[in-house]
């Protein structure tokens, strides 16, 4: 049979998942489980370039780690791991660095956005503390997807410019010193974009505040209140930008209706979905109808969600040996790749 791709992926060691978080990302590592050797992290020390606490990053991360093996995650049949139980992927990053230049580090755009936006916009203005490992993000994240020779790596548009460094560092690695890196791909898989339903022209994220996100084990009663609130349209249905388009593929709906269309598809109600999209379009949606219909679909699902939670919390007995039993796994597939990687560029061995 042939080899299964080994995929990889990391996720900010957020306490909350919250539901853009995985119909965004995770629900599609789920479904990878079953066709690819996946290998799914917990990026802490990435999440270290801002300014945390100790003890909240160290709660946040094992929180993500239970939120992944609710939503899903087996890890019977899947690595999934916290970033800083793995040291020689630190290890790993700096070999890496030697092959990358300063140039593509400073041209990275995220590392210019947010280098702007933690200086208040100002190029000039030193009153905020800009961590150079903002700048050497994209090296830890090569370090990530190479220590375990990974194949193809499922990312947003917003990553898509850090996945070609990766690919660049391992031609420039394999150039040099012996082939041992393959060039990891971009996995094409559907990604759901889900926006705040409190101001659909933004992201839903949890920075933004309370009522710009749902999270994934939220109640009931939360989440009802932020559906009944969420914003829709000014005017009639059927009136939103995009609703004149010539071929009806491309109409769309104002933003904040076609956050609760993509919601409740989300869910797996994919014919409500299409049956209100047309309705809105003919002028006989009723929005309580579609708010509705979305929260019950959100509720059902969050309620399988925190009974599944529930169940992991009184399965697992021994969360930290768990999260050490996976550190052991994780470390013995990069520990190869370093050991590899150290003997060709002509180190020496550590004592055993």
């Amino acid at each position: 049979m042939p080899q299964r791709k080994r995929i990889y992926s990391g996720i900010q060691p957020t306490a909350v998942m919250t539901i853009g978080n995985y119909f965004g990302a995770v629900q599609n590592w789920v479904r990878l489980q079953d066709e690819c050797d996946c290998v799914y992290c917990v990026v802490d020390l990435h999440a270290m370039i801002a300014t945390h606490d100790a003890g909240e990053l160290r709660y946040a991360s094992k929180e993500m780690f239970v939120s992944l093996l609710a939503a899903g995650i087996d890890p019977d049949r899947t690595t999934v791991y916290i970033q800083s139980t793995v040291p020689e992927q630190t290890e790993l990053c700096w070999m890496l660095a030697t092959l990358t230049s300063l140039g593509d580090l400073s041209r990275m755009t995220q590392f210019k956005e947010k280098s702007a936006l933690l200086k208040g916009g100002h190029a000039g203005d030193e009153s905020a503390f800009v961590s150079a490992g903002l700048l050497f993000y994209p090296v830890l994240q090569a370090a990530d997807i190479l220590a375990y020779r990974t194949d193809c790596v499922p990312v947003g548009q917003d990553q898509s410019q850090h996945l070609e460094l990766s690919r660049g560092i391992a031609r420039r690695f394999n150039s040099r010193f012996g082939y041992l890196f393959p060039e990891p791909e971009t996995l094409h898989a559907p990604i759901t974009k889900v926006l705040s339903t409190a101001d659909p022209s933004r992201k839903m994220s949890k920075s933004l505040g309370p009522r710009h996100y749902i999270g994934l084990f939220e109640e009931e009663d939360s989440i009802r209140k932020k559906i009944r609130s969420a914003v829709t349209d000014s005017g009639r249905p059927g009136q939103g930008a995009g609703a004149d388009a010539e071929d009806p593929r491309d109409r769309r709906a104002s933003p904040g209706i076609e956050n609760l269309l993509t919601l409740l598809a989300a869910c797996g109600h994919e014919d409500d979905a299409r049956q209100m999209r047309e309705d809105y379009f003919s002028g006989t949606l009723r929005y309580v109808n579609l708010k509705g219909l979305t929260a019950d679909a959100l509720v059902a699902l969050t309620g399988e969600m925190r009974d599944r939670r529930a169940e992991i919390l009184r399965r697992e007995t021994d969360l930290d040996g768990r999260i050490k039993a996976m550190a052991e796994r994780a470390r013995s597939m990069a520990g190869e790749t370093l050991a590899l990687a150290r003997d060709k560029m002509g180190m020496f061995s550590p004592p055993t």
